[in-house]
């Protein structure tokens, strides 16, 4: 973690700055949760990055910068092919010490989100769900949940492999949030409940995600069904074979299983959802021939 005192160039949404924490800006990539994002390039090394900018602006922001920070403290813990690697944390302080302003140095991924580019053969979308969940596992090993996986957080590069990305919302195992933190159309019961997440809290994001990416449909969760019987949210929810007759009925009801309200009916961990997935896979296969 680097603290930097002053000179870096505060970034504007109507424009792009030229440079950033001494790094030289190439160009802009997009948005995130209080964040800008965009490709630089090391003037020494010459090497291009992803740099995530956080400005605060009001005492509320500091939500954005702990975000920042906890990605990096959680990613450099974590070393996967499928995980966006976490590189270095820059933080500017006021006189008083207060955060102004921090960024992100990240592994520079040629991709795009899963949301943007879903495959359209069933065989690639699994090979798909097997990397994302081999990401994932590599986190649960080092004791941590992702907690807010979504297809927006998976990229799919160039060579049409997998990186997960987005660790800002990671928390070690058995941790219970003070505050709903999720995406609303992903969010695990438990999550919305502020109870202890778990690595069947992935799973039910992961299924919330396979969900999607299968029938382009998103799936009620607690979050966007307040008011109603939590137990009867199972109920409202349509296999994906049903709106999209392509989807092999053994891998519907696989995500049926991820996205259940009760954590202990979900399957356990990562190790058993790739199993699953490989034997899904190897029957579409063995289908097709």
């Amino acid at each position: 973690m680097t603290m930097v005192s002053s000179g870096a160039t505060a970034t504007s949404g109507a424009r792009t700055p030229k440079t950033l924490f001494d790094y030289e800006v190439v160009d802009y990539i997009g948005e995130g949760a209080g964040s800008y994002i965009f490709s630089v390039r090391n003037p020494q090394s010459r090497k291009l990055f992803a740099l995530k900018h956080v400005i605060r602006k009001n005492d509320k922001d500091i939500r954005f910068v702990e975000q920042l920070e906890n990605e990096y403290e959680v990613g450099r813990q974590v070393n996967h092919p499928n995980l966006r690697r976490v590189i270095d944390v820059k933080v500017v302080r006021t006189l008083l010490l207060k955060v102004a302003e921090a960024a992100l140095i990240m592994e520079l991924v040629d991709g795009v989100p899963l949301e943007v580019r879903l495959p359209r053969e069933i065989p690639r979308l699994i090979e798909c769900f097997i990397e994302t969940a081999k990401a994932l596992r590599a986190l649960h090993t080092q004791g941590f949940v992702h907690c807010d996986l979504k297809p927006s957080n998976i990229l799919i590069t160039t060579h049409g492999h997998v990186k997960v990305i987005d660790l800002g919302q990671a928390a070690k195992i058995g941790t219970a949030k003070k505050r709903i933190q999720g995406t609303p159309d992903f969010i695990s019961p438990e999550q919305v409940k502020l109870l202890p997440v778990s690595t069947r809290t992935d799973v039910y994001n992961f299924g919330a995600t396979m969900y999607w990416c299968l029938c382009g449909a998103k799936i009620p969760t607690l979050y966007t069904t307040r008011g109603k019987n939590s137990m009867l949210v199972d109920t409202l929810i349509q296999p994906p074979h049903k709106l999209n007759p392509q989807v092999p009925e053994p891998l519907s009801t696989f995500t049926m299983e991820c996205t259940r309200v009760n954590p202990i009916k979900r399957p356990e961990d990562m190790t058993e959802v790739i199993r699953r997935l490989e034997t899904i896979l190897h029957a579409v296969r063995k289908h097709s021939i």
